[in-house]
């Protein structure tokens, strides 16, 4: 019997995974968005351009997650700020043997889950103030995955791959392995995509918050793809004092970093014309999700005892580029 897997948000990542997902012919793929985009996908289908191949699939595509049902694996796409007023329709979705996984940006709220030493089940109060995240999604119903790929959407249901190299690492908080971890990882591989069974899945999740956190806020204020920073050492000497800024807070609450941050950047800076995704956001008149970085990193700092001057300072430029940024859309 094939998983029912649900992709919540078919934006650029979004079409990605589904796309790649259901030309396996081995699950039962579903998306989730809104009218336009849902309108565009029933009509001609998911299409997914990668530097080797040019693909489109038929999935079903709803407006409405009543309409789906239960299902096995639901994969949420969604900018995190986007997420939180969305929890009671991706309840519809979730059952009690349902895995979820949850954005992968910023330090998610079920990060502590089951951490051992003092840290075990802390609570991220920035993140997740009243708790619905962490009652409608359960953590241990949470599979965590980890958005490593580039892309951009072209239009409505399709997606365009940024660079080659990408990966889409998963696995148990805990390094266990388990049958869900598996069957998510094998369809993924079978659909095209590098899906690597990671034993250390929350020093994952820290390399994306890192780059992610350092990365954005210095391209919305820059407006430059990874060849610009690839061009200008003084940007990508800022860029590497906030990863170890960021890399001190992982050490001090035990997580062990996979790659070093000159690992990191060389991939970064690797996908040429892409632009960090926060930027795509700007450029496309949509709101930016800087908070959830703020919140994240407050959290952290909260919880480690650790300061972050140069982070500190550049989110503090950001923030008021978002402040104009907000006007400009309530203008418009």
């Amino acid at each position: 019997m094939h998983p029912k897997i649900c992709v919540y948000g078919a934006g650029a990542i979004g079409c990605h995974i589904a796309g790649h997902l259901a030309r396996t012919g081995r699950a039962d793929v579903s998306v989730v968005d809104r009218e336009e985009t849902v309108s565009a996908i029933q009509k001609n289908g998911i299409r997914v351009i990668t530097p080797k191949e040019d693909f489109t699939v038929r999935v079903t595509a709803s407006t409405n997650p009543e309409t789906l049902g239960i299902q096995d694996y639901v994969i949420i796409t969604l900018k995190i700020q986007q997420l939180v007023g969305l929890l009671t329709d991706i309840a519809h979705l979730v059952g009690p043997r349902t895995t979820v996984i949850p954005p992968s940006t910023g330090i998610p709220y079920y990060f502590f889950h089951n951490l051992s030493g003092r840290y075990d089940n802390a609570r991220m109060v920035e993140v997740d103030p009243d708790e619905r995240q962490w009652q409608t999604l359960p953590p241990s119903q949470v599979l965590p995955l980890v958005f490593w790929y580039g892309a951009h959407r072209v239009g409505p249901g399709v997606t365009q791959q940024d660079g080659e190299d990408g990966r889409y690492p998963l696995g148990e908080l805990d390094g266990s392995d388990s049958e869900r971890l598996h069957v998510l990882a094998s369809l993924l591989e079978a659909g095209g995509l590098s899906a690597p069974v990671s034993k250390n899945i929350r020093g994952e999740i820290w390399t994306k918050f890192a780059n992610s956190l350092c990365g954005n806020p210095i391209a919305v204020l820059t407006l430059s793809d990874m060849n610009g920073f690839a061009a200008s050492p003084g940007v990508l000497k800022v860029f590497e004092t906030m990863l170890k800024e960021v890399d001190t807070i992982g050490n001090v609450v035990g997580i062990t970093i996979p790659q070093s941050i000159s690992e990191r950047m060389a991939f970064t800076l690797s996908t040429g014309d892409h632009k960090f995704s926060m930027l795509q956001d700007l450029e496309s008149g949509r709101p930016l999700e800087i908070d959830a970085f703020i919140q994240s990193l407050a959290a952290a700092k909260r919880i480690s005892g650790t300061d972050t001057p140069t982070c500190d300072i550049v989110l503090s430029l950001v923030e008021l580029r978002n402040v104009q940024h907000r006007k400009h859309l309530q203008a418009r």
